[in-house]
């Protein structure tokens, strides 16, 4: 069961949201929150594997909301934005969450999201990715970073850009979840990025 905790000023949205999550039989929503504040409490509270957060909330943001959550390791962060709120984007890239979803998604999408991060995973939508790209610009060392990278290294880069957990890197190169963490840390190591989304997006900006 993954259990999610979930936080938008809207109440409307939230209602929505709250409506597409409850029909899901391995989905169960603990908690919701109208502000930043109050969904890092529920995290504090109640520990749950996701939390679906609106970006512009009142009292706390959900950017520093979800900063908060991953420097106490309450929970994997998702959050919930508009095209109006591209800047945010970056801003949010430095906090580490595990992904972004439209607003407007379609229910399918947003559910399938949840479940990739549960397990660790990133989600960044097609045209979330294209504005990075877009606004972080090419690397003009072709992303030298990864010069340095072993064939295995390389192997784990490419799996976290596809948003794969690490279990799931586990089972594609057959190695241990221990293995991966591993590699992961060396490939932190090397290049200086302090988590996997940095790891992702510095990739897919190559």
């Amino acid at each position: 069961m993954i259990r999610i905790i979930l936080a938008d000023d809207d109440s409307i949205v939230r209602e929505g949201l709250k409506m597409i999550l409850e029909t899901q039989p391995d989905i169960e929503l603990v908690g919701s929150a109208s502000d930043g504040k109050e969904a890092v409490e529920l995290c504090r509270e109640l520990r749950p594997d996701v939390v679906l957060l609106d970006i512009r909330m009142p009292i706390v943001d959900g950017i520093d909301a979800a900063a908060m959550i991953l420097q106490e390791k309450l929970s994997k962060p998702l959050l919930l934005t508009t095209f109006d709120e591209s800047d945010l984007i970056l801003r949010a890239l430095k906090a580490g969450v595990f992904g972004y979803i439209l607003k407007n998604s379609p229910a399918d999408r947003i559910l399938s999201a949840v479940r990739t991060v549960s397990t660790g995973g990133t989600v960044f939508q097609q045209d979330i990715l294209a504005y990075i790209r877009e606004k972080l610009g090419r690397n003009t060392t072709k992303n030298g970073i990864f010069e340095i990278m072993s064939a295995r290294e390389m192997e784990v880069v490419e799996l976290i850009a596809e948003g794969l957990s690490n279990k799931e890197i586990s089972a594609r190169l057959f190695i241990s979840d221990g293995t991966v963490r591993n590699h992961i840390s060396t490939i932190m190591e090397k290049t200086g990025l302090e988590h996997r989304t940095q790891i992702a997006v510095k990739y897919l900006n190559r």
